[in-house]
């Protein structure tokens, strides 16, 4: 399969500093092309946000480097994935929280991690940062670990209550908060002729799927003079049109 990737982040409308970080990169290995993205969300409102997400995205950017070429070698399962990114998260919440308690400070972040390989796609997340599979129909392969989603699961809220709730951003899981985390992992055939996308939560709030689709979904079998990026930057601009406050960051990854 052929992959195009892309990556746009803007700090929005009203915050002073972007504490989302991301990073999306292509390989050529032994099992064949792979693309691996991550995005995460310094909790919003907390200090030091940033550097909870960037120590993340640097950590994923290491295991890409240093642990996916020897991984690659042969087929890759999904107990390999869910051992290692466990290990590394466990590793991360660690240091995270460490930090926090050594300069006084609530820091934490969301992650949401993406290898996509020609038999498989590989998914974790942790928070409300969220990854959507768009082809025919928008699908939300993720789930959120908020309080909304917590209450709309016990019967206590319907979505549409959910999507204007001012718990809607409060999180039930997120990096570097207490002293373990529990990820959550996701496992399925990478479908050709679709796109991946990864966002954190100031990129969804104001858009619909039915927008996701018509400037995500390229008709085309190529990605001419960098139309995805195009997309990207016109739906992060909608979302700002729109007032959406939270810094706004998103990747796609057409499959071909």
């Amino acid at each position: 399969m052929n992959y195009y990737i892309s990556a746009s982040t803007d700090v929005g409308n009203t915050r002073k500093v972007n504490q989302d970080s991301a990073l999306v990169r292509k390989v050529n290995t032994k099992t064949g092309n792979m693309v691996f993205a991550v995005i995460c969300d310094g909790m919003g409102g907390l200090s030091h946000g940033e550097i909870a997400s960037a120590s993340l995205v640097c950590a994923f950017s290491d295991w890409f480097y240093k642990c996916l070429p020897d991984l690659s070698q042969n087929e890759i399962s999904d107990d390999d994935i869910r051992k290692q990114w466990s290990s590394l998260l466990s590793v991360m919440n660690s240091n995270i929280k460490t930090y926090g308690e050594r300069n006084s400070c609530r820091i934490g972040s969301t992650v949401t991690a993406m290898l996509i390989t020609d038999y498989r796609y590989f998914l974790m997340n942790v928070g409300d940062s969220r990854a959507y599979r768009i082809k025919d129909d928008v699908r939300q392969l993720t789930n959120d670990h908020t309080l909304t989603e917590h209450h709309i699961k016990l019967g206590n809220m319907t979505r549409e209550q959910a999507a204007t709730s001012p718990m809607r951003s409060v999180l039930t899981r997120c990096i570097g908060a207490a002293d373990s985390v529990t990820p959550d992992y996701f496992f399925g055939d990478t479908e050709e002729d679709s796109v991946y996308m990864l966002c954190s939560d100031g990129f969804r709030h104001k858009i619909t799927d039915d927008e996701m689709k018509e400037y995500l979904y390229l008709k085309t079998k190529e990605d001419p003079k960098g139309l995805l990026k195009k997309q990207e930057e016109f739906l992060i601009d909608l979302n700002k049109e729109r007032n959406e406050s939270d810094n706004i960051s998103v990747i796609s990854v057409a499959v071909r």
